[in-house]
């Protein structure tokens, strides 16, 4: 059994994770402070990849990194090479497909903080900084991994915009869920049965943590 599409897999969705994690907290603790027209516009845009199709995602994905566009002019004309078919380019579409999941979650988190602790901190004259960075993510850290951790589950799952940027190429794109794709294609079931029972597998440990880090989050906050 080649082992490259859970290898790809992982990658992009560590890597679209980890830029989803700075993004998402960014947004949610800026937008958590405007007002309500404000916060609900962009709460609706950085919300509505939930809700489209994931072929539409990778649509308007392909508009803007394909080599035909603005951006693939560029990388071709300058690094000489193309965006799209290539690993990589399902960094974008799982970005962008996973970004609702930890910006909703980390605001959340920061809603749900007691706000007089910020408005103490404030009183002894504690910069916002300070404030953020050891007052308000350590004790919102549970909610905040739990989103991390969902985001990056949602990531290895991921096909239909990842299927229509990056495609599958054994070796070299194939992610498990193209691959299982690809096996049913060419109605080889068993191989295509293999890839699901994995990723079944890892699902089911994701939302175990997950549930784990929802929990504490609830005791701490009962506490």
């Amino acid at each position: 059994m080649d082992w490259f599409p859970l290898f790809n897999s992982l990658r992009i969705s560590f890597v679209a994770s980890f830029i989803t994690f700075f993004i998402g907290i960014f947004m949610a603790y800026y937008i958590v402070k405007l007002p309500g027209v404000l916060k609900g516009f962009f709460d609706t845009l950085l919300t509505i990849p939930m809700v489209l199709p994931p072929t539409v995602v990778g649509f308007l994905l392909l508009k803007v990194l394909s080599p035909k566009s603005s951006l693939g002019i560029l990388v071709k004309k300058y690094f000489d090479t193309t965006i799209t078919m290539k690993w990589y380019a399902a960094i974008f579409a799982v970005v962008i497909v996973t970004l609702p999941l930890m910006y909703r979650t980390a605001r959340s988190s920061f809603e749900a903080f007691d706000k007089n602790i910020i408005a103490a901190g404030k009183t002894l004259s504690l910069s916002n900084s300070y404030i953020f960075w050891r007052i308000l993510l350590p004790n919102c850290k549970e909610g905040i991994i739990a989103g991390f951790v969902l985001a990056f589950a949602r990531g290895l799952g991921e096909y239909g915009a990842t299927s229509m940027v990056a495609g599958y190429i054994a070796n070299s794109t194939a992610t498990i869920s193209t691959t299982v794709a690809y096996f049913w294609q060419t109605n080889q079931d068993s191989q295509a049965m293999n890839w699901v029972l994995v990723n079944i597998g890892i699902s089911f440990v994701v939302m175990l943590i997950v549930n784990i880090f929802e929990k504490k989050n609830s005791y701490g906050r009962r506490s």
